[in-house]
């Protein structure tokens, strides 16, 4: 294993004290319990957004907090989820009285603990909603949930709600908003290769040099079938098809399209694969009038992508525009 740490039990750590550091303009940490907050959290009459997750995933989440997106993420250790206190922490900390809603990936830990949190803050007299991601179209469960997994598409949520709320929207309008995106995008993804978690200092799944892994999870979890490499069109075909089959979108609709890499592959070879993935929408007559291409939700160093389509509205196309600020996505301000 060669990685530039110092010592697998301060990674998380050094990782937020360094995000932070790196950007004072947008950020603050807190680190007893550790979580990261918009630097001019709380925002008066605004509803507070939280996510968080185990930490791997990067830019995903800290590095959406910021106008326009989240208040405040919560990193877990490496592909753990992070337990209620610091959930409970940050929620107290984005809470300016207009109610705070909870993004959460459908992991089973992420799950409970993000409950938990949300019961704690209740007792506490702060109003919150709590809206599961699920997105990936690849398997009904895997080794790590019940029911689909939440992955990609998690971005999307959290910049259209995040907008909703930047606006002025209340709770239940932005917790609104976060289910009306969820229910209208779908993600399947591909692993070339596995990754290597610190802690562990081993692959965290085998595949061979000419094997890939179709709908794998964002922690490598096993997908639909193990294959033989092949084209990257051929591949974009495959991750395609379960997504348009299950969304259902059709001639006339308009999309905006993610292609998101696992954290070891290029942009060379992510542009190839937005570039077939554009062609299929638009021969089966969807419009591709918002895109977006890069790392957002990775999985360490694993080689591999994910494409996710979300069926558009006009709101969800404002709210996509809206300006944002954050350390992974930045726009209009």
């Amino acid at each position: 294993m060669k990685k530039l740490i110092n010592d697998p039990k301060d990674v998380v750590a050094q990782s937020v004290e360094g995000f932070a550091d790196a950007h004072a303009d947008i950020v603050r940490a807190e680190f007893d319990p550790t979580f990261v907050v918009r630097v001019d959290a709380p925002v008066s009459g605004k509803v507070g957004i939280v996510s968080g997750g185990g930490s791997g995933h990067e830019p995903l989440h800290a590095g959406f907090v910021g106008f326009g997106m989240l208040d405040a993420a919560v990193p877990g250790p490496v592909f753990t989820s992070p337990t209620p206190d610091p959930i409970l922490a940050a929620t107290k900390a984005v809470d300016a009285g207009a109610g705070v809603l909870h993004i959460v990936k459908n992991y089973t830990g992420d799950v409970l603990n993000f409950e938990t949190a949300a019961d704690l803050a209740e007792a506490d007299g702060i109003e919150t909603e709590s809206v599961v991601i699920d997105d990936d179209v690849a398997v009904q469960d895997s080794l790590f949930t019940a029911g689909r997994r939440g992955v990609a598409g998690t971005v999307l949520v959290e910049k259209i709600a995040g907008a909703s709320a930047q606006r002025g929207d209340s709770l239940a309008q932005v917790a609104d908003m976060a289910r009306r995106v969820n229910a209208n995008v779908r993600t399947m993804g591909v692993a070339l290769t596995p990754c290597v978690v610190p802690h562990a200092g081993e692959p965290s799944f085998e595949l061979a040099d000419d094997e890939i892994e179709i709908g794998i999870g964002i922690h490598g979890e096993p997908g639909r079938e193990k294959i033989a490499l092949e084209s990257a069109d051929r591949i974009v075909d495959r991750l395609l098809e379960p997504i348009l089959a299950d969304l259902r979108i059709e001639k006339g609709d308009n999309a905006l399209l993610l292609v998101n890499g696992m954290g070891g592959t290029p942009l060379i070879e992510l542009y190839i694969v937005y570039r077939h993935a554009a062609k299929v929408l638009a021969d089966r007559g969807v419009t591709v009038s918002r895109k977006h291409v890069g790392n957002v939700t990775t999985s360490l160093e694993m080689q591999g992508a994910s494409i996710s389509v979300l069926k558009l509205d006009s709101e969800f196309v404002e709210l996509w525009d809206a300006p944002v600020q954050t350390a992974g996505l930045r726009w209009g301000r």
